[in-house]
Order: structure tokens, then sequence, then C-alpha cells
């Protein structure tokens, strides 16, 4: 079996999930199988979208992103119901765990796909067949379909996964390359949005084969250093190993919420600011981090958006001082345009025990007096949850802008949950 494998390269796996919170749905609750269902937030209220839906739902033509109105005119049938991220949560780390079962060599890159490196596993079979008994036994445990890219690096594999699905499984070789991927747009490449598309279109590169035969120095130029690295993925090359240990490496961990109503009431804004500064501060302190650069992100009714941030010539994790930061940025940068959405984030972190404080010789005082209180704060909402203590903020507004709180946090949450499952298993 050994002789199905490399002598010299590796062979990875891409683990992808299909309709990934649909499918958690459907597992578990059957009778939602077969019909066309999305998750969505709140339903009553125009910020709602469509998060994710099953094929059902989708040769109709509904789309993640999509409005619910639009949506339900498209398909009046579609059952709708709102997400449960501690049930994916859930779902993921036992999917995470059920792949680490075949190899330690597993790197998670959001909640619902991640690599494999199953060069050392030949003795379990062939490449094609061990990744036919991921994908089986995976929808036979959990009740979880996916589709699996086979290929010789990271880039290729991903690639491939997305070519057939849902349960398809393909092999993607660097020989395959020229007369697989140079055909298709080149916004189909991973790695390449809508912008950096367009882009691209602007100096006459319009597909995989046109990047992959570009001018390195012209690409360097548009779009830095990001453009040699293109590059070198249109041409099949991509030396990424597999990193069981990367989910560890985040810098930014922010929160943003839609507004039920555009506003420009302040009381109303500022209030979300502080509700997303708390939520900022108590995940940013369970992961013992610091943050010296909080930005603000301002959305207004017409689309319009603007990310400001603010370096601090001192690491911070409280409520209070990310609110000042961000409300400071906020007072400096808001435009009175009515706003449609707001986001904090703490960039730039850094670990507690390798973090400095510069102590002004006004101010020790005062902080040395806060750290029990931060402590107590601290045990209450570990023990009895992060609701216990709120600041400045009431029950009613957290009902009010609490629908959509997950986001990307969501997936940054998993991940250090991830890390954390993995620290306590070595």
């Amino acid at each position: 079996m050994k002789n199905m494998y490399p002598r010299n390269g590796r062979v990875i796996l891409h683990v992808d999930m299909n309709s990934f919170y649909a499918s958690v749905e459907m597992a578990y609750d059957p009778t939602l199988r077969g019909k066309a269902l999305a998750i969505a937030g709140n339903v009553e209220e125009r910020r709602g979208i469509i998060i994710t839906c099953s094929y059902e739902a989708r040769k109709l033509g509904v789309k993640t992103t999509m409005p619910l109105w639009e949506a339900k005119r498209l398909c009046p049938h579609l059952t709708i119901i709102k997400p449960n991220f501690e049930r994916y949560r859930k779902a993921s780390l036992a999917m995470f765990e059920f792949l680490r079962s075949y190899t330690p060599m597993v790197e998670p890159v959001s909640v619902d796909e991640g690599y494999m490196d199953i060069t050392e596993c030949f003795e379990a079979g062939s490449p094609i067949e061990l990744a036919q008994d991921i994908q089986t036994k995976l929808f036979e445990q959990l009740k979880l379909p996916c589709s699996i890219g086979i290929a010789p690096n990271k880039f290729l594999a991903k690639m491939a996964s997305e070519m057939k699905k849902p349960m398809g499984i393909t092999i993607l070789r660097k020989r395959d390359v020229p007369h697989v991927l140079w055909p298709l747009p080149v916004g189909e490449m991973h790695g390449i949005g809508s912008k950096t598309a367009e882009k691209l279109s602007g100096i006459g590169i319009h597909t995989i084969g046109d990047l992959a035969k570009g001018n390195d120095v012209q690409l360097k130029t548009l779009l830095g250093i990001n453009g040699e690295r293109l590059l070198k993925r249109a041409n099949g090359i991509d030396n990424r190993p597999v990193d069981p240990d990367s989910i560890s490496d985040f810098k930014s961990i922010g929160n943003s919420t839609t507004l039920p109503q555009d506003t420009t009431n302040l009381d109303e804004l500022y209030a979300v600011i502080r509700r997303l500064s708390l939520s900022v501060s108590n995940r940013i302190r369970r992961k013992h981090m610091l943050t010296t650069n909080v930005q603000l992100t301002i959305r207004d009714y017409n689309r319009k958006t603007i990310t400001r941030s603010r370096k601090l010539s001192n690491p911070i994790d409280s409520e209070e001082d990310i609110y000042k930061a961000a409300l400071q940025l906020w007072k400096q940068h808001w435009n009175e345009e009515a706003v449609r959405l707001i986001g904090v984030t703490a960039q730039d972190l850094v670990e507690k025990g390798e973090a400095y404080k510069q102590l002004d010789l006004f101010s020790f005082e005062s902080d040395a007096k806060k750290e029990p209180l931060m402590k107590v704060m601290d045990q209450l909402m570990k023990k009895y949850g992060a609701n216990i203590v709120k600041k400045g903020i009431t029950q009613m507004e957290e009902q009010n802008f609490g629908d959509n709180n997950h986001g990307t946090s969501f997936e940054k949450d998993f991940l250090s949950d991830i890390n954390k499952k993995k620290d306590s298993e070595r």
C-alpha cells in the first residue's frame, strides 16, 4: 500500500463539511432531512439574512447572505430556524476529534473545514480509500456530509474539495493543473476575492491560466507579496505544511452587530459600543490576552463603512478601557449619519505573561485597586456565566442588540476551544 503514496512529497486532504449548520440541524432533527432549510437570524427584523441553507434550498435559488424576504419569495415553503451556535460548536469539536483518530496531523481552519496530512497513513489504505472511509464514517456516526479534496499540497486540496458537492471526493495532482484549473475564471481561485479579481482583470488576467503565466514583477506591484504567492498557487505550488498548532496564532478578537433600525440616538449607540466592548473584554480575558490596539467599525444607512484604530500606550483588557478607546474613536470619526452597524475589535494581542505596563506616576494606585475587583468579576462569570455581571447595560438592551453577537467571534472562539482541547490531551 505504501506504493500508493509518493516517495517524496505529501498527501493532503481538505475536509469540507457540506452546508454545515443546516446539516447539524438535520442530524439533530431527522424530520428536517430533504427539506428546503435555511439557518438565519431574527426573522422578524430586516437584518435577518441567510447564514447557510440546505442543498434543497439552493436548488431553488436560495443563497448564503441573501435577505430573508428574498429567500421566502424564491421558496415560500422554506423552513427557517435560528442558529444554535453551541450545537454547532459541539458538532465541530466531535468532527475534528474524529479526524484526529486517523492522524494527529489535523489543522482546523474554520468551524467546518480542515486539512489532514495523511502521508504516513499508508497502512490504513490508499489515499482514496482513506478519504472514502472518512466520508462514510462521518456520515454514519455524526450524520454530517462532507466533500474531500486529495492533493499534494493544501491549495490544491482546497480547490479539489470545492469541485464536487455534496459528498464528493476529488483528486487533483500538479499535472492536472493546466487542464483542470487554468481554464477557470480567476475569481474562482481560492484566495482571490471579487476586489482582487477586479484588479487582475484590469491588467488582462481573467483566468487562472492567465495568472499562472503572469509577470511576477507586475503582480507584486499590483498586489504586493500576495501577488507572488498567488502566482505560485496558480501554478500548483504551495509549500505550507499542515500545522496542528496554527490555530493558536490569532491576532485580533472582535464583535459587530447590525442595529434593529438605523439610528442617530447617542444613548442607544453608546449602549451598543459598551456591550460590544464588554463582549470583547470577556473574550480576551478568557484567553489571558491583552490588546494594544482598539479598532472601531461604523457602517451608516447607505452602507458606507469606515474602520479606524487607535494604538495604545499600555496593553489593556478591561471593558471600561476598551469602551473608552472605542468611544474616543467614535467621537473623532462618526459623521453624524444614521448608523446601521457597529463593530469593536481588539487588535495586536499579547499574552498577559509577556505583556508589561508602564504605570503612570498618577494612576498606578488606582490600577492596583482595580485588580482585585477584576479578579472577582472573572471568578463570578466563570462560575455563573458571562451574564452574571453587567456594567452600564440593561437586560432590555441585551435583548435588542444581542441576536447576532456571534458572527466571526464564534469561529475564533471555536478555534480557541480546539486548541484548549488539544492541550488537555497532551
